[in-house]
């Protein structure tokens, strides 16, 4: 029987690759505490804790007709972001994956009124929201595997708990002690430009709008607190400040955590950080004693229609 030991939701934001001294320089000669922050979660979580296999919940991997789980045993090569090559370039990464949880995960998206496709082919693209996260929590642990899920971008946050559901479900049914990473920011409106380089200190006064940061702040007491319900319940209200991705790393993550019923409390590593006009956090959600509630079932949806093969693609583009 397998168990989500525990998850968080965690900033890859490039600035944490960046050597000190440029870091230093960006924010007024102060350091980022996102940098201190995951190295101290390294520490107390990874390197402690029993676990199998890592996933990440890419908000940097945006796919458009199914979600997609990576099935390689093996990732490894040199990565350049292409939308910042000047910052991240030819960054080493070796880990190994877990083919049989991926394609666990895939083989749920049915009872889950979903698609779901693990693929395997090694010259799958990767992104700085696994890389990032891998470097600080994953180097050096050669024993843990990694695997990464993409949002959706035609997704909407009741789809990204489905997926949860699925991943919560196959992660049961294994043998695997899982931790989850909801990789990506909270509100997420960059400054124009012009203008975003008076912008890149991490001080909150240069998050986008005030309102951006009381809404952040809002939902970083209700992870305190671990009132997810009272999250999820306001995501209408919350999508007016753009979090990343739809906020759909977190909603997979709760999916697979018993969404409303869970209540773990967050513990959060180095303070809340602005980055060119966005809201970058690291809250970490232990295992509470019992274990976190199980993924829910998907009612029965009438409308969704099981595919052995795929949509057309040939208008997709």
């Amino acid at each position: 029987m397998g168990e989500v030991v525990g998850g968080g939701l965690i900033a890859h934001v490039p600035t944490i690759v960046l050597p000190e001294e440029v870091r230093r320089e960006l924010n007024n000669g102060e350091d980022s505490t996102l940098v201190s922050g995951i190295k101290q979660l390294r520490k107390e979580v990874f390197d402690t804790a029993d676990y199998d296999t890592v996933v990440v919940l890419d908000s940097h991997w945006a796919t458009t007709v199914e979600w997609v789980v990576t099935a390689q045993e093996q990732r490894s090569g040199l990565f350049t972001s292409e939308e910042l090559p000047r910052g991240m370039c030819q960054r080493p990464y070796s880990f190994k994956g877990d083919p049989e949880l991926a394609h666990a995960i895939a083989a749920r998206a049915s009872d889950n009124s979903t698609w779901i496709t693990a693929i395997e082919d090694d010259h799958l693209p990767i992104f700085y929201a696994t890389t990032n996260l891998w470097e600080y929590l994953g180097d050096g642990l050669e024993d843990k595997k990694w695997i990464s899920i993409g949002v959706c971008q035609t997704a909407d946050a009741e789809d990204a708990l489905r997926l949860g559901r699925a991943l919560g479900q196959a992660i049961a049914e294994s043998d695997r002690k899982v931790l989850l990473l909801a990789s990506g920011a909270m509100s997420h409106t960059f400054w124009p430009l012009r203008q975003l380089r008076d912008h890149e200190a991490a001080g909150k006064e240069h998050i986008f709008t005030p309102e951006a940061v009381e809404a952040d702040f809002e939902r970083l007491q209700w992870f305190a607190d671990g009132d997810h319900a009272r999250v999820l319940d306001t995501m209408p209200e919350f999508r007016k400040y753009r979090p990343e991705a739809g906020f759909q790393h977190y909603l997979m993550m709760m999916g697979a955590l018993g969404e409303g019923d869970c209540t773990a409390k967050g513990r959060q590593y180095g303070e809340y950080e602005n980055s060119i006009g966005t809201g970058q956090v690291h809250v970490w959600f232990d295992r509470p004693e019992g274990g976190f509630p199980p993924a829910r079932q998907t009612p029965t949806d009438p409308d969704f229609v099981r595919q052995t093969g795929g949509p057309d693609l040939t208008a997709a583009g």
